[in-house]
């Protein structure tokens, strides 16, 4: 059954810009034409660029990939048509930047015959592990402007528990219509990709929200969600940039999503509308991304509109499609007025990220307003959604102070534009922060590659010194004298036997002692006789004890020996 009606919180600032919506809404979208050749460029969405996996002259069918995923943050590529590959090389591309990158060329045949593909129409048996595999080599990104691969999302990890899906149907920017014409036209298969995300994420509820500016919409999606169990359908006030992701969280759960976070930190995936139909032709019907809804409006076209509109497809051809005034066109911007950036030529073609392309007369770019001074009024800091002060972040970019502007949180801006929309200066703000950001990322990689260097020094300096210590070593073990051989080592000897030799050791120092006792008292002894008869004795040996010894004399000799004797033999070893 349904479920209640979902209350609403609200976020700081924002605008109401002019919305310039109903002009490109007033027909039904409809097929682009098959163009004379399609430029892919492999770099189409955040990350790191595809790599080729066919070869010029080969021939390849709709839906083919021919360009694998270069990384884990990649998406692969896939041929919008059947045709030939006719180059491989450096085409321009649509980015700020205005460079060029790698791209496949396919010139089509006309014949737009797919490649063989099997569906997967019971999901609900697979594990949300090769659901995210598929959409990975779907080539499925974020088709709201981002074009974060969209398999990563839905990949919230073991440890994270999602509770609330949100589709974001706000479309909040002006000029832009895309979204709104799919709610509008193929509810269904939006519907159908949003059971197929909450089963990969396990996700409690799903909200799918929608700006009241789009009754049309509303009310189709909301048809088309009856009676589902956990999937509610929000009407939110109409304000920019409320289709921002982290205002948008805000707006339907009253969380806020904290500075340098993601919304998966407090259990909230976002996904575009049009992202959650392009899951459901993957899972059910095996096909790959090759195309999507473009807005094409602006003052410069006559009869603006929606496209379906194969990658690779020359703007300029869109344009004559939607009878451009090609002379009245000042500015050619991809995406909308507010956060879109201006194209340098025509020829550049169609990629994930393109939802809209403004052909802007001058009078619709304000090109006459002149730049002056800022007045310090602090409009820029009302209507700031991320609550910033964007007037201290001007001046620190604008005098290069860049750790300045790092520590009033540059980074947190979202680059909306409504500081720019609101300065009554008509100061472009937003490019000065996004210089200060270029500038600092540059100084980032510049740091990197100084440290990198300053380590491959040091691990050079260190890797010569131990060569010069392993080659002095060697010389001075070629120097060194030889070793004499060594003498043989003596038979251990235990501890019994140590004991033994050091007593016997003991008692012959003793009996050598008492034996030179004996020998001085006997030649005392004879030293007295003699002075008695008057005659010397030789002192190169001892007297004996005769008859003539008394006997005191003889029992002092005695004892003498006997007290040698017994010392000795009484002796301790220790």
């Amino acid at each position: 059954m349904s479920m209640a009606p979902v209350k609403l919180w609200d976020f700081h600032g924002g605008i109401h810009p002019e919305q310039n919506k109903l002009q490109s809404t007033l027909e039904p979208s409809s097929p682009a034409q098959l163009p004379r050749k399609l430029v892919l460029p492999l770099h189409q969405h955040i990350g790191e660029a595809a790599e080729p996996v066919v070869e010029i002259g080969e021939t390849v069918l709709k839906g083919q990939k021919v360009a694998n995923a270069n990384g884990y943050v990649s998406a692969p590529v896939h041929a919008p048509t059947s045709g030939k590959i006719i180059d491989i090389s450096e085409y321009p591309i649509p980015h700020p930047s205005g460079l060029s990158a790698l791209a496949i060329v396919i010139e089509p045949d006309g014949r737009d015959a797919w490649v063989e593909y099997t569906p997967d129409q019971d999901y609900t048996e697979k594990n949300p592990s090769h659901l995210r595999n598929i959409i990975r080599e779907a080539g499925i990104v974020g088709l709201g402007g981002a074009g974060f691969p969209s398999f990563i999302k839905l990949n919230p990890g073991s440890q994270k528990k999602i509770k609330t899906l949100i589709l974001n149907g706000v479309e909040c920017e002006p000029y832009i219509t895309c979204d709104d014409m799919l709610m509008r036209e193929d509810p269904q298969s939006i519907i159908e990709g949003l059971h197929i995300m909450r089963h990969a994420l396990q996700a409690e509820e799903c909200v799918i929200a929608i700006e009241d500016n789009k009754p049309e919409a509303f009310e189709s999606i909301s048809k088309a969600a009856a009676g589902l169990d956990g999937v509610r359908v929000a009407l939110v006030p109409t304000r920019y940039p409320q289709g921002s992701e982290k205002q948008l969280v805000q707006v339907i759960t009253g969380k806020e999503v904290p500075s340098n976070g993601l919304a998966l930190n407090i259990g909230v995936v976002c996904h575009n509308v049009a992202t959650a139909a392009a899951i459901y032709r993957a899972i059910h019907l095996g096909q790959p991304l090759i195309s999507r809804m473009v807005t094409i409006t602006g003052k410069g076209v006559k009869r603006p509109r929606n496209l379906e509109v194969l990658f690779g497809t020359p703007i300029e051809e869109l344009l004559q499609q939607c009878d451009a005034e090609f002379d009245q066109i000042e500015r050619l911007v991809m995406g909308g007025p507010m956060m879109g950036f201006a194209l340098h030529d025509i020829a550049l073609p169609v990629i994930k990220t393109t939802n809209c392309i403004i052909a802007a007369t001058r009078e619709e770019l304000g090109l006459d307003r002149p730049v002056m001074p800022c007045i310090r009024c602090g409009a820029c800091a009302d209507v700031c959604p991320v609550k910033l002060l964007p007037q201290q972040l001007y001046w620190h970019a604008k005098a290069k102070e860049l750790d300045k502007a790092q520590e009033y949180d540059l980074f947190d801006c979202i680059e909306c534009g409504c500081c720019s929309y609101v300065c009554p200066s008509n100061i472009p703000l937003v490019q000065f922060y996004r210089f200060a950001k270029g500038a600092i990322w540059t100084q980032e990689q510049e740091h990197k590659k100084s440290d990198q260097a300053r380590e491959r020094h040091e691990f050079r300096l260190l890797r010569i010194e131990r060569e010069k210590q392993e080659r002095e070593a060697k010389r001075a073990k070629k120097k060194a004298p030889r070793p004499q051989a060594a003498s043989p080592k003596a038979p251990p000897v235990d501890g019994a036997t140590m004991a033994t030799k050091m007593r016997e050791e003991a008692i012959s120092q003793r009996e050598s002692a008492a034996a030179a006792r004996k020998t001085e008292i006997q030649a005392a002894l004879a030293r007295v006789q003699a002075k008695k008869k008057g005659t010397a004795p030789k002192t190169d040996e001892p007297p004996a004890a005769d008859s003539s010894t008394s006997p005191a004399q003889k029992s002092d000799l005695d004892k003498t020996d006997a007290s040698s004797t017994d010392s000795a033999n009484n002796q301790q070893v220790p």
